[in-house]
């Protein structure tokens, strides 16, 4: 081929320039011959001329755009066939590149050039011919390779782009990037801004670091603020260049990015070295330890800069980690550093490097919608869902683990960091990495295992800081995540999980950590709803249990959880606006229902919808949490009255503006107002924004709320009003001040007064899902059904008449049973028959059908409320009950068909209509319930006599009995005459006593199956509970008979302690019971079950809160030592406890029950009261004894006495190293304290009472003892109170604890009944001499030692006059007047107090039972009703009360639960009458009527048992 054919000239004479035209003529001519050329050695020399012209000045330099475009084309092409040998000097080839750099590269960002074409030639030869490569050969070139750099990344990012905007092609960009590759790979030096400039394109991930300075240092350079624009769908081609340069010679970019990362980050190390004095804007984090506080560490400006390059290291390592691998060491070397800003940041960009996050940061977190419908399942398409944000998307490209596991070994050794920010950033690190699977590069299982328990440890992390963070990581992950990785060690209820944890942090002492971790659990839950409901039993084993997590937080009894447990059940639990669909009655949007399986055609109805929800919730709940929720609802009528009381109170008010008694109003709007205040977190604050609200009088929000709690409003109705009622706050009328702060207070008041659970809108579906048993809810449903009919029974209204054709139509017959839900059915009714008689259907059908079940009804629980139905609403009752009663006695027989339905209607025939059954029928009823059920034994027991056990299960028979045994009890609760009432009740009242002092044994010959008799004591505790709370039958309880009674609380078996205390509980709160009673659940200082021990703890503190509360609000001081004064009674049941022994190691042992009691009753301000009265039990003498050894004819009653004295001494001793340990000061009282005279009686002798005064009766070792007790008890009751755990927990006392000195003892059984063991006699302490003035000190404080002479305690005036019963009802009346001061005339003002009771208690007292029956006959008979005020704050002292035989002065056998069987003892108690109760009788001698409030919890004990 023969050489270049152009011959024409390029170059010209100064002044005579060649024209343009010409001479772009020429140069297209050459630029065409010239590519079409190829590399030839021969050929060479024909380019000689060609190539000096193409260098001349005048056409490098000329103003022509086109001329130095084909110019530059000609020279890339002299350059290609001159290789490898350039024509060229040095300064030649910098004016050649300086043109090619200057000019033509640049002109590549503007495709609409009309010298396109050439431009890309150029670049295309530079990058495939490499003769880029001769810019290296150029003298100090380093400014046009950084421009070559800083060139070709501007034209791809677009900053120098046409205003056309025209888009580059493709081969631009590959051109550039392999021109760049080959000059970072064959030059022997890259400068430091190209570097600079390379690193610089990945910051165009984080638009934050583009819009921030540069460095001091100027390594990154300014980037346009156009270069920040990113298309999310794919990454610019700026950064995709970068990425492939470094990719492409990773070995020699490493090099360069260590020198370059060096610089920075060693500098800044370096820096945090020197110790100078600290400057006011030097930044120290609080978690810091006092070893980092001197170390003044990097600048402000420093830490900015080694944040942007931290963000770099995040971004190489997803684009290019081989760059990296001689930065890690570096980096792995800041996890140690001694300043904590560069561990902080070593370890966050650890984590984020490990999960593959780059400068952009992570995607949105996973939304967990409780509300959304259909809920998330684990096959929702959404849950697989990859984000389209490449930038925020994870992405690893190699395994960090497996490439750098020495770094990675490092990083894991934060989580010991001293300070609490880097194990709270490292914890949020190890959740990315979970997250994000190592960012997408995978875990072994080993490796996710070991992280996820590293999270489960920080959730129980010392430091509040990591307990958030780990809280906030838990929540990063969504549901599928939750379940498959969090989920795979086990769910809330197994111990040591990441759930079960998360589920601990809800009662976490700090109040941010309490509420997202509160919130978090709930939302988890709503999204599983889906789940739940269709019966995935994985996910019902992981997150069932979180709403009994959550409701179980209520006892703490602490205020601010509560508000904080209302806001969660309501916005997260069970969310207003759930389900977030459109109106009833649309089609569903995604084609199915909550159910996966369901028709796509479904209609849909919110309400049914909620309402399953509502019931999954419920049937899910655990035993406690299903108290809470039940009495959740309760609370709500409790409140509607205070409630409606408040708006009644702003009416009146009327803004400030009043009407009439100004001061009465205030007054009566402050005592209302004061009580919201105490049930709310920030009672000062609370107060301030109630008395706002009233002072706004806006009438609108005042009806807005009526609404809200109405039973006739729908749930649409209660939401619009509530939304109403927010925005009428947030935004009020111009009329009225804005209030930023008054939701917050308001908004949990309105949840709780709103009926949201029990709306009447809910009510069909749950009758449906009772009828159809649709998804298991049945039984639930029923249970709900139940509750509503007893609370509020007003929303019952629109189905009552369904209910009663539905049980008309299922009535049963002598060959047809009913169905099995009908008993809830007429549960229903019979709660709104009582309230609403007309509303109930009287027709002749439905009572026969009422009367059928009066007679086969089953369970028997059926025919109890059919006799309701029938008494309340029938106009003919006085007939059908005559022939009920025929019926069911005539021809009565054991066995035969509905027999236990006839035993269950007799009990409800003699409590409602006692009048209307004559002398022959009640005859007829006692001998069936006496002679043909209670005194037969029909399977006779084949074990030992003491045999005694409870079982899940009840037989026929044992169901007979307690029935039998109802029969009885309701007779005397309904007779009429209170003049013969104690002649009635005494053989009742016997029997009562001997089946609890015997163990449940009625048979003569002492042949009961041990599971009756279990059965058979428990009810009859529960029946004298139920008796005495009537005035005139707790006359009839002597103080021996209460004493009996207060050891049930110590029976062998747990399901009668739990079921005998719950219901004590319930009637103490509803304040039912004389104060006497509150000495009962003191008697658990041994008990086993730390579930029973730690509900009944609380529930005192509860109740001494309440009683704190009415002292505040009232004038009495005698209103609030309710507490204190149990004292003396508790003393008084010690000293007659079968347990008690004078040996100084079982006295040691008694001690319990009074430090007990100190550490649920005592505080620096009661306890001189509590010290006075057990000083004043040694000037008294024990009543009981010498009553009883009066009756009997003995002589002396000493030996009592001498226990109550050791008793009196034993609780001074320890009252005072009670004292001690809590740094407190007993005061001299000003008054003195009268004991109950029925318990204590004044010690006649002067003499007598100085020389028992004087006379120290502890033996000498008892005090050491005490004060290692207390001292272990009260440790051991911290410890629990720290680990916030009710159960599972060893006992508080420690009682399985070596007997040590300091250790603490443990208590001996004694025998069972009817093994007769050797007596101990008491010890007697032999006393050295002792001086005239030490005897006078001991006068002081009998009992103390010389230890415990104080002189801060000044003797008090002593009295030996006992108070007598007239004075114990003055007191009573006092502490009535004071306890209704608060309250005003209106209907509503006794529901504050009530609340008072059970708010407090909201969670501790409420059982698992049916509601009161007593409303049937309290509404029926109301206007003959007893008044029953005068027991709001029962009266201190015991009253007369009928005699008994004195029980055998043989040593009573232990009752306490640490005996394993015990059997009955042979007392036959006689009944006498009452004076007391007799002086009554002729003061209330008119018609009674009795509550028969708790019939429907002794039925639990045929069918349910309580704590089984």
């Amino acid at each position: 081929m023969p050489g270049l054919q152009f011959n024409e000239p390029l170059s010209w004479r100064v002044g005579k320039p060649i024209a343009v035209a010409d001479l772009l003529r020429r140069l297209q001519s050459l630029s065409r011959e010239m590519r079409e050329m190829e590399q030839e050695e021969e050929h060479r020399d024909s380019f000689t001329k060609v190539a000096r012209e193409l260098v001349n000045h005048n056409l490098i330099a000329h103003k022509d755009k086109g001329v130095k475009a084909l110019t530059a084309s000609c020279l890339v092409d002299i350059l290609r066939l001159c290789a490898p040998d350039a024509p060229y000097t040095g300064q030649q080839l910098r004016d050649t590149f300086n043109l090619i750099v200057t000019q033509i590269l640049p002109a590549l960002a503007d495709p609409s050039n009309a010298y396109n074409n050439q431009h890309l030639y150029v670049l295309s030869s530079l990058a495939q011919v490499k003769s880029i490569l001769l810019l290296t050969d150029i003298p100090s070139a380093d400014i046009l390779l950084k421009n070559v750099f800083q060139i070709c990344f501007d034209v791809l990012s677009g900053s120098s782009r046409s205003m056309q905007g025209d888009q580059l092609r493709k081969d631009v960009e590959l051109n550039m990037t392999a021109m760049l590759v080959t000059l970072v790979d064959e030059s022997p030096t890259i400068p430091p801004e190209a570097v600079d400039i390379i690193v610089a394109q990945f910051l165009r991930t984080d638009p934050k670091a583009m819009s921030g300075s540069t460095s001091k240092n100027k390594k990154i350079g300014v980037v346009d603020e156009k270069q920040s624009t990113l298309t999310l769908r794919q990454l610019p081609p700026a950064y995709n260049m970068a990425k492939y340069i470094c990719n492409a010679v990773p070995e020699r970019m490493a090099r360069h990015f260590s020198q370059y990362f060096n610089d920075v980050i060693v500098d800044a190390s370096t820096a945090s070295k020197e110790k100078v004095p600290r400057k006011s804007k030097k930044r120290h984090s609080d978690g810091a330890d006092d070893s980092d506080d001197d170390l003044t560490g990097p600048t402000e400006e420093d830490l900015k800069e080694l944040r942007k390059v931290h963000g770099l290291l995040r971004e190489l390592w997803r684009a290019c980690p081989g760059v990296l691998q001689n930065v890690v060491p570096q980096l792995e070397a800041e996890l140690s550093a001694e300043n904590i800003q560069l561990r902080l940041l070593a370890t966050e960009t650890f984590g984020d490097i490990v999960s593959g996050i780059g400068a952009a940061g992570l995607p949105a977190p996973p939304t967990l919608d409780p509300a959304t419908y259909p809920s998330n399942a684990l096959s929702d398409p959404s849950e697989n869902t990859v984000s389209l944000n490449l930038l925020t998307t994870p992405s690893s490209p190699l395994p960090f683990i497996s490439a750098h596991p020495q770094a990675y070994s490092s990083y894991l050794g934060r989580k010991h960091d001293k300070s609490p920010l880097i194990r709270a950033a490292w914890t949020t690190g190890i959740g990315r990495i979970l997250t994000t699977s190592a960012g997408g590069a995978g875990l072994s299982q080993q490796d996710e295992d070991r992280l996820i328990s590293d999270l489960c440890r920080m959730l129980a992390d010392v430091d509040d800081k990591v307990r958030v963070a780990a809280v906030r990581v838990v929540a990063s992950f969504n549901f599928r995540d939750i379940v498959t990785k969090l989920g795979r060690a086990g769910g809330v209820t197994e111990t040591g999980t990441v759930l079960s944890t998360l589920a601990d942090r809800a009662r976490d002492r700090k109040h941010l950590i309490r509420e997202e971790a509160m919130i978090l659990l709930a939302r988890i839950w709503g999204v599983a709803v889906g789940e739940l409901s269709a019966g995935n039993e994985q996910i019902s084993a992981l997150v069932g249990g979180i709403p009994s997590k959550i409701l179980n937080t209520c006892f703490t009894n602490d205020n601010e959880i509560m508000a904080l447990l209302d806001r969660v059940f309501f916005e997260q639990l069970l969310p207003l606006r759930y389900p977030s669909v459109k109106a009833k009655g649309s089609k569903m949007t995604n084609g199915h229902s909550q159910n996966s399986g369901a028709n796509s055609e479904e209609i849909m109805d919110p309400d049914k919808i909620r309402t399953e929800r509502i019931l999954l919730l419920a049937r899910d709940l655990d035993e406690r949490a299903k108290k809470v929720f039940y009495t959740m609802q309760a609370r709500q009528q409790v409140l509607y009255k205070n409630m409606t009381g408040y708006l009644m109170r702003c009416e009146n008010y009327n803004g400030g503006v009043v009407e009439g008694s100004e001061p009465d109003v205030k007054k009566s709007l402050t005592g209302i107002i004061q009580t919201f205040a105490n049930w709310l977190p920030n009672p000062s604050q609370a107060s301030a924004d109630l008395w706002k609200f009233a002072k706004m009088h806006d009438r609108r929000s005042y009806q807005l709320i009526r609404f809200c709690m109405a039973p006739d409003s729908d749930y649409r109705t209660m939401i619009r009003a509530m939304k109403e009622f927010n925005k009428r706050i947030l935004d009020p009328p111009p009329s009225m001040a804005a209030s930023s702060g008054l939701l917050e207070t308001l908004m949990p008041l309105i949840y709780r007064v709103s009926l949201i659970v029990y709306n009447k809108s809910h009510v069909p579906a749950i009758m449906d899902f009772s009828r159809t048993n649709e998804k298991s809810l049945a039984a639930t449903a029923h249970e709900m059904l139940r509750d509503i009919s007893s609370i509020t029974p007003e929303v019952l209204k629109a189905h009552v008449q369904e209910i009663c054709k539905t049980l008309q139509d299922e009535a049963p017959s002598a060959r047809k049973t009913n169905e099995a839900g009908a008993v809830d059915n007429l549960k229903a009714c019979a709660s709104f028959a009582a309230k609403y008689p007309d509303e109930i259907p009287k027709d002749r059908k439905f009572v026969q059908a009422m009367a059928s079940y009066a007679l086969h009804g089953s369970p028997p629980e059926a025919a109890k409320y059919a006799v309701s139905i029938i008494w309340a609403a029938s106009d003919k009752k006085e007939l059908l009950v005559r022939d009920l009663a025929q019926n069911c006695t005539e021809g009565f027989g054991y066995g035969k068909e509905g027999f236990l339905a006839r035993l269950a209607t007799l009990s409800q025939l003699v409590l409602l209509a006692p009048n209307e059954l004559d002398e022959e029928y009640t005859d007829a009823i006692i001998d069936i319930a006496i002679k043909q059920v209670l005194l037969q034994v029909r399977k006779p027991s084949t074990q030992p006599a003491d045999a005694y056990e409870w079982s899940p299960t009840v037989d026929t028979e044992a169901q007979a009995k307690c029935w039998a045994l109802k029969i009885l009890i309701n007779r005397i609760r309904s007779h009429p005459e209170i003049e013969t009432l104690p002649e009635v009740a005494a053989p009742v009242y016997s029997l009562l006593f001997k089946l609890i002092d015997q163990f449940g044994e009625i048979s003569p010959a002492s042949n009961t199956p041990p599971t009756h008799k279990s059965r058979l004591r428990l009810l009859a505790a529960r029946l004298y509970l139920k008796l005495c709370t009537s005035k005139s039958h707790d006359a009839l309880l002597t103080p021996s008979a209460f004493n009996v009674l207060a050891t049930v609380v110590q029976d062998s078996e747990t399901p009668v302690r739990v079921g005998f205390l719950h219901r004590l509980k319930k009637y103490l709160n509803a304040q039912k019971l004389p104060q006497r009673f509150y000495t009962i659940p003191f008697l658990l200082a041994f008990e086993p079950s730390d579930t029973l021990r730690s509900d009944t703890v609380t529930w005192i503190k509860s109740r001494a809160t309440v009683f704190s509360s009415v002292k505040a609000q009232s004038s009495s001081s005698k209103a609030s030592i309710v507490l204190e004064s149990t004292f003396a009674r508790l003393l008084s049941i010690l000293c007659h406890h079968p347990d008690y022994n004078s040996g100084a190691e079982d006295l040691v042992d008694f001690a319990r029950y009074i430090i007990f009691y100190l550490q649920n009753v005592a505080t620096e301000d009661n306890l001189s009261l509590i010290y006075h009265i057990a000083q004043r039990a040694k000037q008294c003498r024990d009543a009981i004894s010498a009553a009883e050894s009066d009756e009997s004819g003995a002589t002396s009653a000493s030996e009592a006495d001498d226990r109550l004295y050791h008793l009196s001494d034993l609780a001074q001793i320890t009252i005072r190293k009670f004292e001690d340990l809590h740094n407190w000061t007993i005061q001299a009282l000003p008054g003195r304290i009268r004991l109950p005279s029925t318990l204590f009686m004044e010690i006649k002798s002067h003499t007598e009472a100085q020389r028992i005064a004087e006379r120290n009766y502890l033996p000498e070792s008892v005090e050491t003892g005490v004060e290692d007790l207390l001292k272990a008890m009260v440790r051991a009751a911290k410890g629990m109170g720290k680990k916030r755990k009710s159960e599972g927990d060893h006992h508080a006392d420690g009682r399985d604890a070596k007997r040590s000195k300091g250790g603490l003892p443990v208590r001996k059984a004694s025998a069972p009944k009817g093994v007769k063991g050797k007596k101990t006699a008491p010890s007697k302490v032999v006393k050295s001499p002792k001086s005239k003035k030490k005897k006078a000190e001991d006068a002081t404080d009998p009992g103390s030692g010389e230890r415990r002479r104080s002189g801060r305690v000044k003797e008090v005036e002593k009295s030996y006059a006992e108070r007598d019963s007239d004075e114990d009802d003055e007191e009573m009346q006092m502490m009535d007047a004071a306890a209704e001061e608060e309250e005003a005339a209106e209907e509503t003002d006794s529901a504050s107090e009530d609340h008072g009771s059970a708010n407090e208690n909201l969670v501790e007292e409420q059982e698992q039972e049916e509601e009161e029956e007593d409303q049937f006959a309290d509404e029926l008979d109301k206007p003959e009703e007893e008044s029953r005020e005068d027991e709001v704050v029962p009266v201190e002292d015991e009253e007369p009360a009928p005699k008994t035989t004195p029980r055998s002065k043989k040593k009573q056998p232990s009752v306490s639960p640490r005996v394993k069987k015990a059997g009955p003892t042979k007392n036959k108690p006689r009944q006498t009458t009452s004076r007391r109760a007799a002086t009554r009788g002729k003061a209330n001698a008119k018609k009674i009527t009795y509550h028969e409030n708790d019939d429907d919890d002794d039925d639990e004990l045929l069918s349910n048992p309580p704590g089984s």
